[in-house]
């Protein structure tokens, strides 16, 4: 790998303000977003916010950096196929 491509990587990084905002670095891909959730592609695997009343403010895939604002009650990363979680799931675990 040379220098460049070293250089043009996208490094992770997640900062999360008071549970109201999330500032995420090293996007490859934004799966899918509502007011309750969005699933997000990383340079570290699927991440995914859970919430209410979730917007995404800054969506820039060519830096690599996406914003959330909204109730931010939780998020999870997985390595595997992004798996959908119905509401049962969500309320008994």
């Amino acid at each position: 790998m040379t220098q460049r491509e070293t250089e043009n990587q996208k490094k992770h990084t997640l900062v999360i303000g008071a549970r109201e905002s999330a500032e995420i670095g090293g996007v490859c891909e934004v799966e899918s977003f509502d007011e309750q959730a969005v699933v997000l592609k990383t340079d570290c695997g699927e991440l995914t916010l859970e919430g209410e009343g979730l917007h995404v403010g800054t969506l820039d895939i060519a830096r690599g950096v996406v914003a959330v604002s909204g109730q931010i009650n939780a998020l999870y990363y997985s390595n595997g196929a992004p798996q959908r979680r119905g509401l049962r799931s969500r309320l008994f675990g």
